[in-house]
């Protein structure tokens, strides 16, 4: 599992499988944000698998889905900063790619002045 490293508390990668949960752990992350609306694609985990598995391991999760394709919102933003807010740190997001989880992250540094 590939995933980069966006500041020191936040790392981001593409969609994560079950048994992921386990290595993200092992890599000293206490939450992960999924931001990744289910169905987007066939045959991705649902929500509710990952949320079981990080929960069973002991770790935090938070879904802050954003539709791939659609500007994010002010909501979009709040509803992440809430999130990293009430999380224990480091973070660990995913999405397809990676790419709208660092978005995300990146509005809210911003949003944050």
């Amino acid at each position: 599992m590939e995933y980069r490293q966006i500041s020191d508390d936040y790392a981001v990668s593409g969609q994560i499988a079950v048994e992921d949960v386990a290595t993200i752990k092992a890599k000293g992350f206490k939450s992960i944000i999924s931001n990744r609306p289910d169905n987007e694609q066939p045959g991705q985990p649902s929500t509710a698998e990952i949320r079981q598995a990080a929960e069973a391991a002991g770790l935090s999760f938070r879904h802050v889905p954003i539709v791939s394709g659609m500007p994010m919102t002010g909501d979009d933003v709040t509803a992440m900063a809430n999130a990293l807010d009430e999380l224990e740190g480091p973070v660990f997001a995913y999405c397809r790619s990676g790419t709208r989880s660092t978005n995300l992250f990146m509005a809210v540094q911003q949003s944050k002045g």
